[in-house]
């Protein structure tokens, strides 16, 4: 059975994987992103050419899986803030309003030469936000590492008000659209596994 590589460095990515018990190695692509083109075929794009890195180093069979997540605000999309005044910039422009949260997910199976890419959409509606609670939340979270400028899950549960698709989508990763990309290929979650390893709340 061909090891599973994960072409990221996120951590929530990470964790959700562990999470399910999946036995995974890591190894960081340094492709470029881009932030041009329709909002899917952007993020799709995007997770591909990080795909497309990591296999193209590999040195051993296996199925490489890459993933992008943006968050657009209509057709503007927001990524990662540079510094903590941008972040409060785009928490104060999400305030009140229903935006999308988009990731492009990529697989590649370097023994088979099989490769396949989807995308997943979830509607985040923010509740109003206060200057202050703002401020608050970015002093807290320092969110510059995450696309938005926020994370639903921790602190970020306070901000949203409802969502409307899959919550892992919004937190980095659509763990049933990512194992349907996998069966397409042969493949699925459940051989990479370990009971051992499962994580319950």
């Amino acid at each position: 059975m061909s090891r599973i590589v994960l072409a990221s460095a996120s951590p929530r990515r990470r964790a959700l994987l562990s999470d399910l018990g999946v036995v995974f190695d890591v190894m960081v692509s340094d492709a470029d992103e881009s932030f041009e083109g329709e909002p899917a075929c952007m993020v799709v794009g995007n997770a591909r050419a990080k795909c497309d890195d990591v296999a193209g180093r590999l040195g051993e069979p296996a199925v490489v899986v890459g993933a992008d997540t943006l968050v657009f605000l209509g057709d503007r999309p927001l990524g990662k803030p540079r510094d903590a005044a941008e972040a409060r910039r785009m928490l104060a422009d999400l305030s009140g309003v229903t935006h999308q949260v988009i990731t492009g997910v990529s697989v590649v199976d370097t023994e088979s030469g099989k490769t396949v890419d989807g995308s997943e959409v979830t509607d985040v509606t923010f509740r109003e936000l206060t200057e202050e609670e703002i401020a608050r939340f970015v002093e807290i979270v320092n969110p510059v590492d995450r696309a938005g400028a926020y994370t639903v899950d921790g602190p970020g549960s306070l901000l949203v008000a409802r969502y409307d698709g899959c919550y892992q989508n919004v937190l980095g990763l659509p763990i049933v659209r990512l194992d349907c990309l996998l069966r397409s290929i042969g493949h699925s979650l459940f051989e990479w596994m370990k009971p051992e390893r499962c994580r319950f709340l």
